[in-house]
């Protein structure tokens, strides 16, 4: 029966940093099922969602855990489960972009949040925008829309509440 453990790990950022912890996962007879890598500053960090038997997630955790102490890695380890799918829920996609100013991950989270919509997945980076230099950010997200909500009374909703924060976004159905 498959388990699962969900992996997290930062340290200098390094040639082999993945190398070495993917490996561990492979020698132990684990399998990475989801992952998301990227440097922060000077340092890497991973997550990764890891799937195997029961034997293969206990060596994972000791042989991690001895990586760690030897690298200067900072890993954390958490037994978890698939996620199971979410019938009743749709998946959107969004696009902002803006220039850089603060709260604005914290208001888009609470804009979804009041309306009990799951955040799937949020990436941000921050740039310089090509002929004037001014700091940008954007944003991606996937959030999960609940059946029950009218899709175009939300969408008239985001674009008004993005108006007010001045963001550029789009909110869309994923594609798959």
């Amino acid at each position: 029966m498959k388990q699962f453990i969900a992996i997290s790990a930062i340290g200098d950022d390094r040639i082999g940093l993945v190398h070495d912890l993917s490996k561990v996962v492979a020698d132990c007879g684990g399998s990475i099922s989801e992952s998301r890598m990227t440097a922060l500053g000077s340092d890497f960090a991973m997550l990764m969602l890891v799937a195997g038997n029961w034997h293969s997630i206990a060596r994972i955790e000791t042989e991690l855990a001895k990586l760690a102490e030897a690298s200067g890695v900072a890993v954390q380890v958490r037994r978890t489960a698939q996620r199971g799918t979410r019938e009743d829920h749709v998946p959107y996609s969004v696009d902002v972009v803006c220039i850089d100013q603060a709260g604005i991950v914290s208001g888009l989270s609470g804009f979804f949040s009041a309306r009990g919509i799951d955040i799937g997945e949020l990436s941000t980076r921050g740039y310089s925008a090509a002929h004037t230099g001014a700091q940008m950010f954007s944003v991606y997200m996937v959030v999960n829309v609940p059946s029950r909500i009218h899709v175009g009374a939300l969408r008239e909703e985001f674009m008004d509440f993005c108006d007010q924060m001045n963001l550029d976004a789009i909110l869309e159905p994923v594609k798959n």
